[in-house]
């Protein structure tokens, strides 16, 4: 029988706490949705009383009515003091969730230093503090901090605060990795003795300052714990916490647990992806199993393999995460990269084609001029599309045009004043911004909002300029990279000149095109009329 294993996702409380990320109460929520959809077990929502934010979320949540158990989150009772009394845990007990986590310490250093109390004292504050929770009914969850550091200083004292809560009624003993210095091999050795111990469940929950969160998470998996707690993305205080992202399919994939039905693992990379836009914090490109080049290939060897076998070189099928392959195409791609860039747009070609041919020299060339398609997959795609003869433009630029000028006080002030023609009609617009390619930005856009509605949910998440040819000084040519999402997906485009706003316009251009094209495809209203004219100027 296979053996099932329970996540604990506190991304809205731990990984609110990494730097740079802040989350409303709507976004909460909305997150909490999606955590929910993609089957998690628990979502530990944060303090019920600790900000305006959290308790509105606790408010609100109930009426989304997800299957997975909400969680509160607090510490034990104060010292010298009686659980009934607390405030913190008396406002967890009164949020109407069905869980809550209480954080305790397990290391007798903190117990003299940080809450600058008796060992004794400390275990009958973890005691009364789970028995005030199973009174009113609640399932608890006693996160041991510091455990591993407690446990290799004085393990008979970290045992004994496990054991206390135990005897409180703790549903769940979860060991804490809070300073991520504990290595693989010790957790599983500890935790292989703990569970000797001790007859509650065990979690493992740890963080990633030796960029070992996952390692770690995974060893105490296989030592016997039977839930891990993480974030989405690894975000959290610090370098982090246990990025779910891996620790899901490793586990389920190469482990052979039962965590999530087929269906919800095939979410995956969206949710991670869609974490990542509420939160505003770019994913790595690399990172495993949902990142945008987890599954990329550049050199032609190994696009001639994998066109045979996609085996060869990955070492799973990136659908089963919701992910997929991608072929990067540059000036060191063979005529393989091409061909199955091209037939994974549906495009007709084969190795024998001679506009194959002409398209890969086609390709070297702009590489030589500056353009960069490894790192531009959407503008890659239109320059593919229009060289197989498939129109691609579904608007035309006429003219632009920049204004910049300073204000008051030195502040300088930009317009962009667009010309496009779509559907027919001749497009006239201005729009003003914070610097003149947020000008043209906000222009492009409040010219085909009107056509394009869900145009409102594409958003410049990325914007990258690189000058080559330093020696040219001023006059030097730059290439930009414009990196732009909405809630499915990410995509890139670039664009070369030695004019940087012509370059940008050029990378932003390609970037609104290749999105509207795309909801073409998802759907034919409302652009059953779009009128494709012109190419693609590369």
């Amino acid at each position: 029988m296979t053996t099932s294993i329970t996540i604990f996702d506190t991304t809205l409380r731990d990984g609110t706490q990494g730097e740079g990320i802040s989350l409303s109460a709507d976004d909460k929520l909305k997150i909490a949705q999606k955590l929910d959809a993609l089957g998690v077990h628990y979502i530990e929502g944060g303090n019920p009383g600790s900000n305006g934010k959290d308790i509105e979320f606790f408010q609100r949540v109930k009426s989304l009515n997800l299957q997975a158990k909400i969680t509160a989150f607090g510490s034990t009772r104060r010292k010298f003091s009686l659980a009934e009394q607390d405030s913190s845990l008396v406002r967890i007990a009164e949020s109407g969730v069905p869980a809550a986590t209480l954080v305790g310490k397990s290391w007798d250093f903190h117990v003299h230093t940080a809450l600058q109390t008796t060992l004794e004292e400390n275990l009958s504050m973890i005691y009364d503090s789970i028995a005030f929770l199973k009174h009113k009914g609640m399932e608890a969850l006693f996160d041991a901090e510091h455990f591993f550091d407690g446990y290799k200083n004085n393990p008979e004292y970290a045992v004994q605060v496990l054991r206390k809560a135990q005897d409180a009624g703790a549903d769940w003993l979860v060991l804490c990795d809070t300073n991520g210095g504990t290595l693989p091999g010790e957790i599983h050795e500890i935790v292989s003795r703990i569970r000797q111990d001790l007859t509650a469940p065990i979690g493992i929950h740890t963080h990633n300052d030796c960029e070992l969160a996952v390692a770690n998470s995974l060893a105490a998996i296989q030592a016997g714990a039977r839930q891990v707690q993480g974030t989405i993305n690894g975000y959290g205080e610090r370098c982090g916490n246990a990025n779910l992202c891996s620790i899901i399919p490793n586990l389920q994939l190469k482990m052979g647990y039962d965590v999530l039905p087929e269906e919800k693992l095939r979410t995956l990379t969206g949710t991670a992806r869609y974490v990542s836009e509420i939160a505003n914090v770019n994913m790595p490109v690399g990172q495993a199993y949902v990142g945008n080049a987890a599954f990329a290939h550049k050199g032609g060897i190994h696009v001639s393999a994998i066109m045979k076998d996609s085996k060869t070189y990955e070492h799973i099928q990136p659908e089963l995460v919701g992910n997929k392959q991608r072929i990067l195409v540059s000036e060191l791609a063979g005529q393989s990269n091409i061909i199955s860039k091209a037939q994974t747009l549906g495009l007709d070609v084969n190795a024998n084609n001679e506009q194959t041919k002409a398209i890969m020299d086609h390709i070297k060339e702009l590489e030589h001029q500056g353009y960069q398609f490894e790192a531009a997959d959407a503008s890659l795609e239109l320059l593919l599309r229009q060289a197989f003869g498939e129109p691609v433009e579904v608007f035309k630029v006429e003219s632009f045009k920049i204004l910049v000028e300073s204000g008051a006080k030195g502040q300088m002030n930009s317009e962009a004043i667009v010309k496009l023609k779509v559907d027919g009609q001749q497009v006239y617009t201005a729009a003003e911004g914070n610097g003149p390619v947020n000008a043209l930005d906000n222009a492009l856009r409040k010219a085909l909002v009107q056509f394009y509605p869900k145009i409102e949910e594409i958003h410049l998440s990325d914007y990258k300029v690189r000058v080559f040819d330093e020696k040219d000084a001023t006059a030097a040519k730059v290439r930009v990279l414009v990196e732009s999402s909405n809630m499915d997906s990410t995509w890139s485009t670039v664009g070369v000149s030695s004019n940087v706003i012509e370059a940008s316009w050029e990378a932003l251009v390609d970037s609104i095109r290749y999105a509207l094209l795309n909801m073409e495809k998802a759907s034919t209203a409302p652009y059953d009329n779009i009128e494709r004219i012109g190419v693609v100027n590369h």
